[in-house]
């Protein structure tokens, strides 16, 4: 990574752009085949969405963080931005459109084959207009799949200009290149479908020759790695946890990421972190409720080593 992006710091906010949603979760414990009726073990209404769920969980790991989107002018709508701030997010940067309906999804999690399937109504495009000072005052900026368009030209402006940026790339987003990204989040298997099924390692070499200055990649349950234009690489295995519900977790690893980056953590200290919250997160049926505090993170951290091998 360069120096200029290790090293400037505007003590600024951390602005998540993107996808906000209102989710129902059910927890079955076999998935239900066409005209079945079950009995669900739990049913949950949480916020959801990639930008606004690594808000939330950068939020509760004591980084001030706002969030950028746009909702409806609906009941939906209300409950995203109010659950938002209640997590102590900034929500100054939302837009509302009249007569548009806010992002909602119906999730039905399979208990017995640790799946999902997800049914989902899509928002509103991302508007920033009300989000210029937010965004020139960023110390990062980090921006899903819906987000990107909105933010990209921030990429024009002289590095010692512009926020950091971070973007998840898990989901395909039209268009987008890593160069100049300082922080670029696929998954393995995003980056597999770019540039062709091949060793994890040479796909992060693939991501820098195509420009980005750091690229971690999330690798299911075998963890996170992640290597930089500098030459620093690492690697971190995933957590072991009891499971309830994965819905949520890359983009909670998204936010402790950044969370990590603004604490100044080595990348191997980074991926470790990241792994840790996003696998306590997974303690949830929701992508949210779960996700633990700095300090929950940390006193998991020292049990962890302290455990007998």
């Amino acid at each position: 990574m360069s120096d200029s992006a290790v090293t400037r710091s505007t003590g600024g906010p951390v602005v998540f752009v993107g996808a906000a949603t209102i989710d129902s979760i059910a927890l079955v414990g076999d998935f239900p085949g066409p005209d079945d009726r079950v009995v669900a073990e739990d049913l949950v209404f949480a916020g959801g969405g990639p930008a606004a769920t690594a808000a939330v969980a950068a939020a509760r790991l004591g980084v001030a963080a706002a969030f950028v989107g746009t909702v409806g002018d609906d009941a939906d709508g209300q409950l995203i931005v109010d659950s938002l701030a209640a997590e102590g997010v900034d929500v100054s940067g939302v837009s509302r459109r009249a007569g548009a309906r806010s992002a909602a999804s119906v999730i039905v999690v399979d208990q017995r084959r640790g799946t999902r399937a997800i049914c989902a109504r899509t928002g509103p495009e991302v508007d920033t207009s009300r989000a210029a000072d937010l965004l020139d005052r960023a110390e990062w900026v980090h921006a899903d799949h819906l987000g990107w368009a909105a933010v990209r030209h921030l990429l024009e402006r002289p590095v010692e200009q512009r926020p950091r940026l971070s973007v998840d790339a898990g989901n395909p987003i039209p268009g987008f290149t890593p160069a100049g990204v300082d922080l670029y989040v696929p998954t393995v298997e995003a980056l597999g479908r770019i540039h062709g099924a091949r060793d994890p390692q040479l796909l992060l070499d693939q991501a820098l020759r195509a420009g980005a200055l750091r690229v971690v990649a999330t690798d299911g349950g075998r963890g996170s790695l992640g290597a930089d234009a500098s030459g620093e690489r690492a690697a971190a295995p995933a957590e072991a946890v009891d499971v309830v519900s994965t819905l949520g977790a890359g983009d909670v690893f998204h936010g402790a990421l950044v969370a990590a980056h603004v604490r100044r953590l080595p990348l191997a200290d980074a991926l470790a972190y990241a792994n840790t919250v996003a696998a306590l997160s997974c303690l949830g049926l929701d992508g949210r409720s779960a996700i633990p505090t700095h300090d929950d993170v940390e006193a998991h951290q020292r049990a962890r080593t302290a455990r007998p091998a």
